[in-house]
Formats: C-alpha cells, structure tokens, sequence
C-alpha cells in the first residue's frame, strides 16, 4: 500500500505543476492572444492532463527501477581505437581550415 501512497504523491505533484503550467499559459494568451502557438500549448496541457488521468495505479508489486550506474575505469583508451578519427571542430590532423 505504501507504494501507492508514493505514487499518489508523485501523481499529485503532476497535477499541481499542470494546474500552474495551465495558469500560466493562460495569462499568456491574455498577452498573445488566440495564436497558433498559444492554442497549441494550451492543447498539449489537456493531453497531458488526460495521459495523467488514463494512469491509474501502479502495478501490483511495481517497484521503481534503481538507476544503473556504469563505471568508466580511469585507465587510459587504447591509442589505436582513436585512428583515423577527426578531431572535433578541427577535423583530420593532416588538413587545414581555409
């Protein structure tokens, strides 16, 4: 039941974040007026809001996934897998920008 109760609270923050999103296009489009763009922002909250709706619970015995870290070793890379490579923003070591 706990989990729910995380759940419900993250759901919840959701919503608030949206009311106050919504508050603020709104006075957006006391600015912009009835634009493509203000219409569209306006669209994309009600979407999102019904995504939210469609949610529901968590599944039964969902646990969040634990990130995954990937460790990057401090020894250096093999010199040979940078052969031929360009060098970013400069290009190949043997040419010359115009």
């Amino acid at each position: 039941m706990a989990e729910h109760g995380v759940a419900g609270r993250s759901v919840a923050e959701v919503r608030e974040t949206l009311e106050r999103l919504d508050a603020a296009v709104t006075a957006v489009q006391r600015d912009y007026g009835d634009t493509l763009g203000v219409r569209r922002l306006l669209s994309d909250i009600r979407r999102i809001a019904e995504d939210l709706a469609e949610l529901g619970e968590p599944q039964p015995g969902h646990r969040p996934a634990a990130p995954t870290l990937e460790e990057i070793p401090d020894t250096p890379y093999d010199r040979s897998m940078w052969a031929d490579a360009d060098d970013e923003g400069f290009g190949a070591p043997d040419r010359r920008a115009p």
